[in-house]
């Protein structure tokens, strides 16, 4: 698939998908990497070296520095997939060096597939027969 490249890069690791919205500020533990806001589909997931693959970010502009805390302590996504990614998550993935690509149907990709993000490239490795 080939999306829009927000920060260029070069990844590969095991997706972890959500159709909902990610808040990074109050709704990831930045020291652990384990999404805590009540209710979300990933609650007590940790995002640590995954790539996370969710539909837009939500929430204050303060997520973008909680990326950049979380990448500064080892607990950020390895990369970031978007179907389309608003400026919070945007800036967070420039500031913190994240490979990260919108404008990518999201809904091709599972939790737990081994993806690459070649730039603007993603590449599914073992998508199970659905």
């Amino acid at each position: 698939m080939k999306g829009r490249i927000i920060m260029k890069g070069n990844v590969q690791d095991m997706a972890l998908v959500t159709s909902q919205p990610i808040s990074f500020y109050g709704g990831v533990d930045p020291n652990t990497g384990i999404i805590l806001e009540k209710g979300h589909a990933l609650q007590g997931k940790s995002v640590k070296g995954k790539i996370l693959v969710f539909p837009t970010g939500k929430g204050s502009t303060v997520g973008s520095y909680t990326l950049y805390r979380m990448k500064k302590s080892g607990t950020a996504p390895s990369g970031i997939i978007n179907k389309e990614c608003e400026t919070v998550i945007a800036v967070g993935a420039i500031i913190s060096e994240i490979p990260c690509v919108d404008m990518i149907d999201i809904s091709k990709i599972q939790t737990d597939d081994l993806v690459i993000i070649e730039n603007e490239n993603v590449i599914i490795l073992n998508v199970d027969k659905r």
